[in-house]
Protein backbone atom coordinates (compact mmCIF):
# COMPACT_ATOMS: atom_id res chain seq x y z
CA UNK A 1 0.00 0.00 0.00
CA UNK A 2 1.24 3.90 -1.05
CA UNK A 3 2.20 5.45 2.09
CA UNK A 4 0.20 8.89 2.49
CA UNK A 5 3.14 10.54 3.47
CA UNK A 6 6.78 9.80 2.21
CA UNK A 7 9.71 11.50 3.50
CA UNK A 8 12.59 10.26 1.96
CA UNK A 9 17.05 11.49 2.52
CA UNK A 10 15.85 14.67 3.37
CA UNK A 11 18.47 17.21 4.41
CA UNK A 12 17.45 21.00 5.16
CA UNK A 13 20.45 23.79 6.47
CA UNK A 14 19.99 27.19 7.94
CA UNK A 15 23.38 29.03 7.19
CA UNK A 16 25.99 26.66 7.76
CA UNK A 17 23.93 24.41 10.02
CA UNK A 18 22.34 21.62 9.22
CA UNK A 19 19.17 21.09 11.02
CA UNK A 20 17.73 18.39 9.29
CA UNK A 21 19.92 15.17 8.46
CA UNK A 22 18.95 12.69 6.33
CA UNK A 23 15.24 12.36 7.56
CA UNK A 24 13.16 9.39 5.96
CA UNK A 25 9.69 7.93 6.90
CA UNK A 26 6.18 6.53 5.79
CA UNK A 27 3.27 6.68 7.05
CA UNK A 28 0.49 5.01 6.50
CA UNK A 29 -2.90 6.11 6.22
CA UNK A 30 -5.48 6.86 8.85
CA UNK A 31 -3.24 7.14 11.58
CA UNK A 32 -2.18 9.95 13.64
CA UNK A 33 1.47 11.05 13.76
CA UNK A 34 3.35 12.93 16.61
CA UNK A 35 6.02 14.64 15.98
CA UNK A 36 8.71 15.41 19.16
CA UNK A 37 11.50 16.61 19.95
CA UNK A 38 13.05 19.23 22.20
CA UNK A 39 13.48 23.01 20.38
CA UNK A 40 15.93 23.13 17.75
CA UNK A 41 15.10 19.46 16.86
CA UNK A 42 14.03 20.49 13.51
CA UNK A 43 9.70 19.65 14.00
CA UNK A 44 8.68 22.38 12.27
CA UNK A 45 11.42 22.89 9.89
CA UNK A 46 10.15 18.99 8.99
CA UNK A 47 6.54 20.37 8.75
CA UNK A 48 7.57 23.11 6.45
CA UNK A 49 10.42 21.92 4.31
CA UNK A 50 7.86 19.02 3.50
CA UNK A 51 5.56 21.34 1.83
CA UNK A 52 7.90 23.42 -0.05
CA UNK A 53 7.99 26.15 2.40
CA UNK A 54 11.96 25.91 3.12
CA UNK A 55 14.30 24.88 0.31
CA UNK A 56 16.37 21.51 1.19
CA UNK A 57 19.76 20.77 0.35
CA UNK A 58 18.27 17.10 -0.91
CA UNK A 59 15.62 14.77 -0.29
CA UNK A 60 11.81 15.84 -0.02
CA UNK A 61 8.50 14.20 0.44
CA UNK A 62 5.62 12.86 -1.29
CA UNK A 63 1.92 12.88 -0.91
CA UNK A 64 -0.35 9.88 -1.56
CA UNK A 65 2.80 8.82 -4.02
CA UNK A 66 2.57 12.01 -5.77
CA UNK A 67 4.74 15.39 -5.80
CA UNK A 68 2.99 18.03 -3.67
CA UNK A 69 1.90 20.40 -6.76
CA UNK A 70 -0.24 17.12 -8.11
CA UNK A 71 -2.42 16.47 -4.47
CA UNK A 72 -2.04 19.78 -3.22
CA UNK A 73 -6.17 20.19 -2.77
CA UNK A 74 -6.17 17.04 -0.94
CA UNK A 75 -3.60 18.45 2.04
CA UNK A 76 -4.59 20.87 4.83
CA UNK A 77 -1.70 23.08 6.49
CA UNK A 78 -2.41 24.55 9.65
CA UNK A 79 0.63 27.13 10.48
CA UNK A 80 1.85 27.85 14.03
CA UNK A 81 0.31 31.25 15.82
CA UNK A 82 3.25 33.17 14.93
CA UNK A 83 3.25 32.86 11.48
CA UNK A 84 0.05 34.86 11.05
CA UNK A 85 -1.14 38.48 11.34
CA UNK A 86 -3.50 38.76 13.69
CA UNK A 87 -3.75 42.37 12.64
CA UNK A 88 -4.99 41.64 9.55
CA UNK A 89 -8.37 42.92 9.24
CA UNK A 90 -10.66 39.71 8.79
CA UNK A 91 -13.48 38.06 10.51
CA UNK A 92 -13.25 34.65 12.15
CA UNK A 93 -15.39 33.57 9.08
CA UNK A 94 -13.01 35.61 6.59
CA UNK A 95 -10.66 33.52 7.55
CA UNK A 96 -11.91 30.03 7.34
CA UNK A 97 -13.86 31.18 3.59
CA UNK A 98 -9.87 31.83 3.17
CA UNK A 99 -9.98 28.27 3.30
CA UNK A 100 -12.04 27.47 -0.08
CA UNK A 101 -9.71 29.82 -2.34
CA UNK A 102 -7.42 26.63 -3.26
CA UNK A 103 -9.97 24.45 -4.26
CA UNK A 104 -11.80 27.89 -6.43
CA UNK A 105 -9.10 29.04 -8.05
CA UNK A 106 -7.80 32.57 -8.93
CA UNK A 107 -11.06 35.35 -9.47
CA UNK A 108 -13.58 32.84 -9.10
CA UNK A 109 -16.26 33.35 -6.03
CA UNK A 110 -17.10 31.28 -3.22
CA UNK A 111 -20.43 29.79 -3.78
CA UNK A 112 -23.36 28.43 -1.74
CA UNK A 113 -21.48 24.67 -1.64
CA UNK A 114 -18.27 26.72 -0.23
CA UNK A 115 -20.59 28.94 2.26
CA UNK A 116 -22.04 26.52 3.58
CA UNK A 117 -18.81 24.39 4.07
CA UNK A 118 -17.81 27.41 6.36
CA UNK A 119 -20.60 26.86 8.74
CA UNK A 120 -19.97 23.55 8.77
CA UNK A 121 -16.42 23.76 9.76
CA UNK A 122 -17.22 26.33 12.51
CA UNK A 123 -19.86 24.23 13.84
CA UNK A 124 -16.90 21.32 13.90
CA UNK A 125 -14.91 23.53 15.93
CA UNK A 126 -17.28 25.22 18.39
CA UNK A 127 -16.98 28.63 16.97
CA UNK A 128 -20.01 29.28 15.13
CA UNK A 129 -21.32 31.77 17.60
CA UNK A 130 -18.23 34.23 16.78
CA UNK A 131 -18.07 33.62 13.01
CA UNK A 132 -18.71 37.86 13.27
CA UNK A 133 -15.71 38.15 15.71
CA UNK A 134 -12.12 40.13 14.56
CA UNK A 135 -9.74 37.44 14.48
CA UNK A 136 -7.40 40.24 16.55
CA UNK A 137 -10.21 40.24 19.84
CA UNK A 138 -9.43 35.97 19.83
CA UNK A 139 -8.42 34.36 22.79
CA UNK A 140 -5.61 31.90 22.06
CA UNK A 141 -7.46 28.89 21.97
CA UNK A 142 -10.14 30.61 19.56
CA UNK A 143 -7.37 32.00 17.47
CA UNK A 144 -5.93 27.86 16.97
CA UNK A 145 -9.67 26.71 16.24
CA UNK A 146 -10.15 29.69 13.93
CA UNK A 147 -7.46 28.33 11.90
CA UNK A 148 -8.44 24.80 12.21
CA UNK A 149 -11.56 25.65 10.62
CA UNK A 150 -9.64 27.11 7.76
CA UNK A 151 -7.48 23.82 7.36
CA UNK A 152 -10.87 21.62 8.02
CA UNK A 153 -13.47 23.49 5.52
CA UNK A 154 -11.57 21.96 1.84
CA UNK A 155 -12.05 18.84 3.54
CA UNK A 156 -8.57 17.14 3.03
CA UNK A 157 -7.48 14.15 3.58
CA UNK A 158 -3.89 14.86 5.11
CA UNK A 159 -3.36 17.37 7.40
CA UNK A 160 -0.30 19.00 8.67
CA UNK A 161 -0.86 20.85 11.95
CA UNK A 162 2.36 22.64 13.39
CA UNK A 163 2.03 23.09 17.55
CA UNK A 164 -1.66 23.07 17.64
CA UNK A 165 -2.01 23.01 21.05
CA UNK A 166 0.42 25.99 21.94
CA UNK A 167 -1.00 28.71 23.84
CA UNK A 168 -4.62 27.01 24.36
CA UNK A 169 -6.70 26.49 27.02
CA UNK A 170 -7.89 23.27 28.56
CA UNK A 171 -11.07 23.72 26.99
CA UNK A 172 -9.47 24.42 23.62
CA UNK A 173 -7.18 21.37 23.54
CA UNK A 174 -9.88 18.93 24.51
CA UNK A 175 -12.19 20.42 21.65
CA UNK A 176 -9.37 20.25 19.43
CA UNK A 177 -8.60 16.52 20.14
CA UNK A 178 -12.08 15.46 19.79
CA UNK A 179 -12.02 17.26 16.09
CA UNK A 180 -8.55 15.29 15.35
CA UNK A 181 -10.05 11.73 16.60
CA UNK A 182 -13.23 12.08 14.69
CA UNK A 183 -11.25 13.14 11.65
CA UNK A 184 -9.52 9.78 12.21
CA UNK A 185 -12.38 7.68 12.17
CA UNK A 186 -13.48 8.93 8.95
CA UNK A 187 -10.11 7.26 7.51
CA UNK A 188 -8.61 10.69 7.78
CA UNK A 189 -4.61 11.06 7.91
CA UNK A 190 -2.66 13.78 10.75
CA UNK A 191 0.55 15.05 11.21
CA UNK A 192 1.06 17.19 14.52
CA UNK A 193 3.93 18.63 15.78
CA UNK A 194 3.63 18.64 19.24
CA UNK A 195 5.85 19.43 22.89
CA UNK A 196 4.07 17.30 25.46
CA UNK A 197 4.88 13.78 25.93
CA UNK A 198 2.27 13.76 28.90
CA UNK A 199 -0.68 14.21 26.56
CA UNK A 200 0.46 12.12 23.39
CA UNK A 201 -1.30 9.26 23.84
CA UNK A 202 -4.49 10.90 24.26
CA UNK A 203 -4.73 11.61 20.60
CA UNK A 204 -1.62 10.25 18.50
CA UNK A 205 -1.11 6.39 17.29
CA UNK A 206 2.47 7.12 16.00
CA UNK A 207 5.47 9.09 17.09
CA UNK A 208 8.24 10.50 15.39
CA UNK A 209 11.33 11.17 17.62
CA UNK A 210 13.74 13.52 16.33
CA UNK A 211 16.69 15.71 17.21
CA UNK A 212 18.14 16.76 13.56
CA UNK A 213 17.69 13.10 12.38
CA UNK A 214 15.11 10.23 13.38
CA UNK A 215 15.79 8.81 16.06
CA UNK A 216 12.73 6.75 16.44
CA UNK A 217 9.20 6.19 14.20
CA UNK A 218 6.70 4.10 14.44
CA UNK A 219 3.24 3.18 16.23
CA UNK A 220 3.10 4.67 19.70
CA UNK A 221 2.87 1.43 21.50
CA UNK A 222 6.03 -0.14 19.90
CA UNK A 223 8.15 3.27 19.75
CA UNK A 224 7.31 5.74 22.91
CA UNK A 225 10.02 4.29 24.88
CA UNK A 226 12.21 5.58 27.92
CA UNK A 227 15.59 4.92 25.84
CA UNK A 228 14.13 6.95 22.63
CA UNK A 229 12.92 9.64 24.87
CA UNK A 230 16.42 9.68 26.24
CA UNK A 231 18.34 9.62 23.64
CA UNK A 232 15.46 12.24 21.81
CA UNK A 233 16.27 15.00 24.71
CA UNK A 234 19.56 14.43 26.36
CA UNK A 235 18.17 14.31 29.78
CA UNK A 236 17.08 11.63 32.43
CA UNK A 237 12.54 11.56 32.22
CA UNK A 238 11.18 9.29 34.65
CA UNK A 239 8.40 6.87 32.12
CA UNK A 240 5.15 5.47 34.95
CA UNK A 241 4.12 2.81 32.48
CA UNK A 242 0.04 3.31 33.83
CA UNK A 243 -1.14 0.60 31.55
CA UNK A 244 -0.31 -1.97 28.99
CA UNK A 245 -1.60 0.83 26.18
CA UNK A 246 -0.96 4.17 27.63
CA UNK A 247 2.31 5.26 28.97
CA UNK A 248 2.30 8.14 31.30
CA UNK A 249 5.55 10.84 31.43
CA UNK A 250 7.00 12.83 34.00
CA UNK A 251 9.31 15.08 32.46
CA UNK A 252 12.03 17.16 34.70
CA UNK A 253 11.54 20.46 35.25
CA UNK A 254 13.92 22.22 32.32
CA UNK A 255 14.03 25.61 30.80
CA UNK A 256 14.04 26.29 27.42
CA UNK A 257 17.30 27.60 27.64
CA UNK A 258 18.73 24.77 29.19
CA UNK A 259 16.98 22.28 26.17
CA UNK A 260 18.98 24.77 23.80
CA UNK A 261 22.26 24.55 25.67
CA UNK A 262 21.78 20.44 25.81
CA UNK A 263 20.98 20.52 21.75
CA UNK A 264 23.23 23.21 20.76
CA UNK A 265 21.60 24.41 18.64
CA UNK A 266 18.65 27.76 18.41
CA UNK A 267 14.76 26.80 18.25
CA UNK A 268 13.43 26.71 14.93
CA UNK A 269 11.06 29.31 15.26
CA UNK A 270 14.04 31.51 15.92
CA UNK A 271 14.90 30.86 12.23
CA UNK A 272 13.33 33.58 11.16
CA UNK A 273 13.13 32.76 7.14
CA UNK A 274 11.63 35.57 4.73
CA UNK A 275 9.19 32.99 4.08
CA UNK A 276 6.02 33.55 5.81
CA UNK A 277 2.95 31.61 5.15
CA UNK A 278 0.40 32.56 2.20
CA UNK A 279 -2.75 32.96 3.22
CA UNK A 280 -3.93 30.89 0.10
CA UNK A 281 -2.23 28.20 0.72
Amino acid sequence: MTAVLSVSNLCVAYREELVLDHVSFDLPEGEILGIVGPNGAGKSTLMRSMLGLLPSLVGGATFFGEQLRHVRKRIGYMPQQSEVDWDFPATVYDVVLMGTYGSLGWLRRPKAAQKEAVWKALEQVGLVDLANRQIGQLSGGQKQRTFLARTLVSNPDLILMDEPFSGVDAASEKAIIEVLLSLQALGKTIVVVHHDLATLSNFCTWVLFINKEVIAVGPLHDVFKRENVEKTYGVMRQLNLASSSEMKVETETQTEQQIKTDTGSEPCSELKSSQKLAMDW
